[in-house]
């Protein structure tokens, strides 16, 4: 029965051995065709995906674009002068929007203005203008630079051009040059790592070109979905490359270290079975750890989790595939080559000594001498260093994730400086009445409703189109009509209420008002409650509501995947508590730099006290699946160990000795690949480098190296407990269980 359960795997890398030319010719075909179409992939990304589609919010944006024809896509420009002049003198004014009237005559540009929103003192140097542009999002962020270069110059003035379409299109323009940066010093680094560790050039090539191939098949193959009109998140590349990197070359590093070490006593075709059986079965189980995180951000509906969802399960199934296909094919032409072009003195052909470094093996005969101890100070030691996290304040910066040298951080810097933001970004109440809105019965309505509002707390004053009568009147003559449907305040039987908050749009009581305005709804009138307050709320709660079935999905698909691999039920559970707790000490780190601002100048991030949304959860469904990786190649060469020696504490020191330098190359090289995104011009992506490369390090020095062993040694025959109703999936006995492990 047993050679019958593993016959398919041991004859896997047989199959490819034999087929290695084709399926190398097919691999090859595949990354130089969908390779060109990576290319073309993030310019077709336009979307951040960061709107709560279908949401209150959502929906009242639509209302005043059909209702009231008034435009959602806008700019601000933001006028500074450079000689230190009065901007909002009337001469001054009629002299800027002179020189801006060819923007007016342009035909995607619906209506300008003076903003509207009250000023500061002291700042008289700054105005400011908003554009309406009579075109979607998309199409405007498609031919950004023609717009952009249609804004005139303004003598003794620079002008910035800002809003929330300048801030995504400059976002789209930091993601493919931050691909480009974080690239090329990633993949170098990774290369010198792996050329450290395995002394020779073609093994420090193959996971590179393995990793980068896998990137180029997902990306392209991306291409295609977003050519049929799918929407998907700018964020998208940096996410496939920063993943497809680490996984690609995780897996594609552990499967040539075991083939290396197995063909120094077998025959190449051999050591590829062997390897195929051992590290290929452990990097399918792996691959399914991470892309259970994957798959649990496809349950935040929010486009641009699914979109990460989405890009994230593909290039790591392509990872796999090509860990699986592609390497064992090139590891079956090279053979005994893979020795070649040593860098450095590694003995006999540039191999490594089987039996595990020296310092490996006194690692873990230090561990096994006093497991207790270390099981304790390493558990403190996170625990204290997730205490930072405790305090984790969330936010939804907008301009604030591109750094001031950009025109669009920079003109929503100007103006919050000029300008009284509470009113930029106050809650708007999208209103269809029965009546025509300037029907004496819909009148009183709308002054019956603004009294109420301005009663509840939390509100700094309301205006409407009923704001221009007097109190005893209900009669709007043609004039004021006029004047009322130009500042697009109310149409037909549509109107909007402008309600003010004293806070600002993310405080608790400002997320209070539109909460209360929105379970409050009057009578004879249906309403949606939009904004910039009501709008980050949606998307808050989008979050808070699917936090539960992430939780859920990563947890019960991780536990899932282990038990399958390990059949054991102790060693899933201890390997997702470990994984918890590395994760917690990194948001500790993450709260501590975006939130307190600790070290914040050191990688250019601006401290705004709180942290980016959606970046727990999103470094949460990441690191959870990536961490699994080391979790599931130690724990499979002690389970292989045990297999033979059926000796619990020698199988663990076995272990950690045969993977223990490999898992740490391997991080190293995830570290460097994610850290290098620490350096881009994206705050988000900044996050999420520093997350997975705090994580990752975390993970691997404290957690595996130390705590995991110690855990090993400590719970004893206990890991590999199986219930008696379950014994049908216990592994079976080894055919010679006294043999050594080689």
């Amino acid at each position: 029965m047993e050679r019958q359960n593993k016959a398919p795997i041991r004859q896997w890398g047989s199959i490819i051995y034999h087929y290695r030319w084709a399926v190398v010719s097919i691999w090859v075909f595949l990354i130089v065709f969908l390779g060109i179409f990576a290319l073309r992939t993030p310019s077709l990304l336009q979307d951040t995906g960061f709107t709560p589609t279908g949401s209150s919010s959502v929906r009242g944006i639509a209302f005043i674009e059909e209702k009231l024809g008034m435009s959602a896509v806008s700019l601000d420009l933001v006028v500074e002068s450079t000689l230190g002049r009065n901007l909002t003198t009337y001469e001054a004014q009629a002299k800027v929007w002179e020189e801006l009237a060819p923007l007016r005559k342009q035909p995607f540009v619906q209506d300008m203005y003076a903003s509207i929103v009250t000023r500061k003192t002291g700042e008289d140097g700054i105005i400011s203008y908003t554009v309406l542009l009579n075109e979607t999002t998309n199409q405007a962020l498609a031919h950004f630079e023609e717009i952009k270069a249609a804004v005139p110059e303004v003598s003794g003035a620079r002008v910035y051009i800002t809003g929330n379409l300048a801030v995504y299109h400059d976002m789209s323009s930091a993601v493919r040059h931050d691909i480009v940066r974080a690239e090329s010093f990633g993949i170098p680094a990774a290369l010198i790592i792996l050329l450290l560790l395995f002394g020779t050039f073609p093994a420090a090539l193959l996971p590179v070109a393995v990793g980068i191939g896998s990137v180029a098949v997902a990306m392209g193959s991306l291409y295609f979905v977003a050519a049929q009109g799918v929407p998907l998140s700018n964020f998208l590349p940096n996410m496939v490359t920063m993943l497809g990197l680490a996984v690609g070359i995780d897996y594609a590093l552990f499967m040539v270290s075991r083939f290396r070490e197995e063909l120094g006593s077998k025959s190449v075709e051999a050591a590829l079975v062997a390897t195929c059986q051992t590290v290929g079965r452990s990097v399918w189980y792996s691959g399914a750890a991470v892309m259970a995180g994957m798959l649990a951000l496809g349950f935040i509906r929010i486009p641009i989790f699914q979109s990460l969802a989405l890009g994230g399960m593909l290039v790591v199934l392509v990872s796999v595939l090509a860990a699986s296909t592609l390497l064992p094919a090139l590891l079956g032409i090279l053979g005994q080559r893979i020795h070649s072009w040593p860098i450095r003195f590694r003995g006999r052909n540039g191999q490594r000594d089987n039996s595990g470094s020296v310092i490996w093996i006194r690692i873990s005969e230090f561990i096994m001498s006093r497991p207790g101890v270390i099981a304790v100070v390493a558990t403190v030691a996170l625990l204290a260093a997730m205490q930072p996290a405790l305090h984790m304040k969330l936010g939804i910066p907008s301009a604030e994730v591109l750094p001031p040298s950009y025109d669009s951080r920079y003109g929503a810097e100007l103006m919050k400086k000029a300008y009284d933001m509470k009113e930029a970004n106050a809650i708007v109440i999208a209103i269809e009445l029965d009546q025509s809105y300037d029907d004496p019965g819909s009148i009183r309505l709308m002054k019956t409703y603004m009294s109420r509002l301005e009663q509840l707390a939390g509100v700094h004053h309301v205006e409407s189109y009923a704001s221009f009568l007097k109190e005893v009147s209900d009669d709007i003559s043609p004039e004021l009509q006029a004047e009322i449907e130009k500042r697009y305040a109310a149409r037909g039987n549509a109107a909007i209420i402008i309600v003010v908050p004293e806070a600002g749009e993310t405080a608790p009581a400002t997320v209070k008002l539109v909460q209360d305005i929105r379970q409050n709804p009057p009578e004879g009138m249906h309403i949606e409650v939009t904004g910039s307050p009501a709008y980050k709320l949606d998307f808050m709660d989008r979050i808070q509501s699917g936090i539960p079935y992430v939780l859920v999905t990563v947890l019960l698909l991780t536990y899932i995947v282990l038990f399958a691999a390990f059949r054991s039920v102790l060693l899933p559970l201890k390997a997702v508590a470990m994984n918890l707790l590395s994760l917690g000490a990194s948001f500790g780190l993450i709260t501590l730099v975006f939130q307190k601002g600790y070290g914040a100048h050191l990688l250019q991030v601006t401290y705004t006290g709180s942290v980016f949304a959606i970046l727990p959860i999103l470094i949460f469904c990441v690191v959870f699946g990536i961490s699994m990786d080391y979790e599931v190649m130690m724990l499979s060469r002690i389970v292989e160990a045990y297999q033979k020696e059926r000796n619990n504490e020698r199988s663990t020191a076995i272990g950690l000795q045969r993977t223990g330098g490999m898992i740490t190359g391997a991080a190293l090289i995830l570290a460097v690949v994610a850290g290098a995104f620490m350096f881009t011009d994206n705050e988000l992506m900044k996050a999420l480098g520093l997350g997975l490369s705090a994580s990752v390090l975390i993970d691997v020095t404290v957690v595996r190296i130390l705590l995991v062993p110690s855990l090993m040694k400590l719970m004893g025959k206990a890991n590999w407990w199986l219930p008696g109703w379950l014994s049908f999936l216990a592994r079976p006995e080894p055919e010679a269980s006294g043999e050594s492990s080689h």
